[in-house]
């Protein structure tokens, strides 16, 4: 198999270079790659100042995401439960696809470009049917940034209500960081899209006799939280509204976050696949670390508070009881006793 790509430089002189994938040109062979890109010239405008090395060429095929069949149609890549790096260049989230019968849709597309480059390979090599929508969970850029090819290729990039201003408003702090992480060379290409399709509470999307059911939650892990059930085979993508192993990660209402988990708990479903861990979990047994967690979170924040413990004090106890149950602790814990005590400080 045979894709086209194009080289593309912060600097001719001085790189980084990465080549870039350019969507919906495979081929069995590289004269069809070729012959297609003869037929239509790609749209470059989309990479901005990046310089251009040399014309679009076809090339063999590049790697694709490993991705595992939790059911029927129903693929995941699980990301490392790790900080983004230069080693792992921002793997470290679940990613997933559903085929249909007339179309794929995609849920959550990575940290960069490069991963959602990636994923496009994974479902090449599972079908040729067109990718019809991508599906960002929530805000967070380990979900959201590697959405460019998807739109790239005509999908219909599907979202909270809430996402696209939240992206606008974080996304030069989320690029920077993720530069510095992750290295500039791993993240050219990368930008946030916008949002086609606005979920305000429920929604769906049939992928041919195959419906996928979405809903967008009130604040809880992010004020952008969007589940995606597929009705065929009972399972549910819940985006970071679930984590397996990796600590979770409270960036919106810790008491709002506790009532939409016991609403997803009582959901009828086969399985549910989280944001991280997993990649599939059995439910609601999947449920249970996680409603443990954010029970004690809750509870030691209330009774720092009311021993009139000072912020920086409280953060060093609050949930530490939890540290053996989970990767990631002292990354993630101190942030959420942070947000928690902020928000039960002014109940």
């Amino acid at each position: 198999m045979f894709e086209a790509v194009i080289a593309l430089c912060v600097s001719l002189t001085e790189g980084p270079c990465r080549d870039q994938l350019l969507p919906g040109y495979e081929a069995q062979t590289q004269a069809v790659c070729i012959a297609a890109l003869a037929a239509k010239t790609p749209d470059l405008d989309v990479f901005g100042e990046l310089q251009q090395q040399g014309a679009a060429r076809c090339a063999p095929v590049g790697a694709a995401l490993s991705v595992t069949e939790v059911a029927p149609g129903v693929f995941v890549h699980m990301g490392a439960i790790e900080e983004p790096d230069a080693t792992n260049l921002g793997d470290i989230t679940n990613l997933g696809f559903v085929i249909g019968k007339t179309g794929v849709a995609v849920i959550d597309t990575g940290s960069a470009r490069w991963m959602g480059e990636a994923l496009w390979r994974a479902i090449r090599a599972q079908t040729d049917k067109p990718v019809t929508h991508a599906i960002i969970t929530h805000m967070h850029p380990d979900h959201a940034l590697g959405a460019g090819p998807f739109a790239e290729a005509g999908a219909e990039i599907v979202g909270h209500a809430n996402l696209s201003r939240a992206l606008s408003d974080r996304q030069a702090n989320y690029l920077e960081s993720l530069n510095r992480l992750i290295g500039v060379g791993a993240m050219l290409g990368t930008r946030t899209v916008s949002v086609d399709m606005a979920i305000e509470t429920m929604g769906e999307i049939d992928l041919g006799d195959r419906v996928l059911q979405l809903r967008a939650w009130p604040m809880a892990h992010t004020g952008t939280d969007v589940t995606v059930m597929d009705a065929t085979t009972g399972t549910l993508f819940a985006g970071d509204l679930i984590f397996h192993r990796h600590t979770p990660a409270l960036d919106g209402k810790l008491t709002g976050w506790r009532a939409v988990l016991a609403e997803l708990e009582a959901l009828d479903v086969q399985r549910v696949v989280p944001g991280h861990g997993g990649p599939a979990l059995d439910w609601p047994e999947g449920a249970q670390d996680m409603s443990r967690y954010l029970q004690v979170l809750e509870t030691d924040t209330r009774a720092a508070i009311d021993a009139g413990q000072r912020l920086g004090e409280a953060v060093e106890v609050i949930a530490e009881s939890e540290a053996p149950h989970w990767q990631l602790f002292d990354a993630y814990n101190p942030r959420n006793a942070t947000v928690a005590f902020t928000e039960l400080e002014w109940e």
